[in-house]
């Protein structure tokens, strides 16, 4: 069996049209991708309302978080006198795709950053099968939690 050679397997980049122009995201590496993971994952249990490691989320500001995803794009976006909120839209998206994947993170930039767009629409949930509203069966363990009622006890004597 032959492997191809991992570095040609995960050599992907994320490329983000911003005023006519293309900005290439490198693929981050190993050590920004754990703490990215890091990161959203304390984001997600600070806005569940768990208990936080102020740390991780600390070295998110600390470290320039925006800067570090975009890589060499953040300066170019810059010089090209970027906004903020395209800027911050970029680098949210990176954020997405370090995290999970290029097909979510895709979702995310196309939506402009407005998570009500994220969701498919009513059409798109039909099409494909969307939420089951079909109320699944209880438990057929026999167990219950409710009293069994005054017949089925004298039954039981």
């Amino acid at each position: 069996m032959a492997f191809e050679a991992i570095d040609d397997l995960f050599d992907e980049t994320l490329v983000l049209p911003i005023g006519g122009r293309r900005y290439t995201i490198p693929p981050p590496s190993a050590e920004l991708g754990l703490r990215v993971q890091n990161i959203v994952q304390a984001a997600a249990v600070a806005a569940n309302g768990g208990d936080v490691d102020t740390e991780i989320l600390g070295d998110a500001a600390e470290g320039d978080l925006f800067r570090d995803v975009l890589g060499a794009a953040h300066d170019d976006m810059l010089a090209h006198g970027v906004k903020w909120p395209a800027l911050k839209h970029a680098a949210r998206t990176a954020i997405v795709w370090i995290a999970q994947d290029k097909a979510t993170a895709e979702r995310v930039w196309t939506s402009g950053g407005d998570p009500s767009r994220l969701a498919p629409n009513r059409q798109e949930r039909r099409r494909s099968g969307g939420a089951n509203t079909t109320r699944s069966q209880g438990s057929t363990s026999g167990t219950s939690s409710r009293p069994a009622p005054a017949r089925a006890r004298r039954k039981r004597r």
